[in-house]
């Protein structure tokens, strides 16, 4: 079994194998206390604005993972889900998984 820190995590890349894209780097982690597990983690955008100090960021379901190596996060998601931002963006703490 391999073993990985959030905080050995959150310096892997994460790369939409969906076009290539690189998305950026995962920030924050959404566990499940009662069955200890990661259900998600939040990539920030760079788009640059904020509004009220809220940055916007991508949730990205942890189901949405195909592989994590040694350099970066590899996941899949389709171009046309990826761009719909109602179902895959969140601001400030609430968010949306896909539909």
């Amino acid at each position: 079994m391999r073993k990985m820190s959030t905080d050995e995590l959150r310096e892997l890349e994460v790369i939409n194998l969906c076009g290539g894209e690189k998305l950026g780097y995962p920030c924050e982690f959404e566990i499940d206390i009662d069955d200890a597990r990661i259900l998600s983690f939040t990539v920030p955008k760079n788009n640059g604005f904020s509004l009220f100090g809220k940055k916007d960021e991508l949730m990205i379901p942890w189901c949405k993972i195909e592989c994590i190596g040694e350099d970066a996060i590899l996941v899949k998601i389709p171009q046309n889900e990826l761009s719909n931002c109602e179902c895959f963006c969140k601001t400030g703490r609430k968010g949306r998984f896909f539909k």
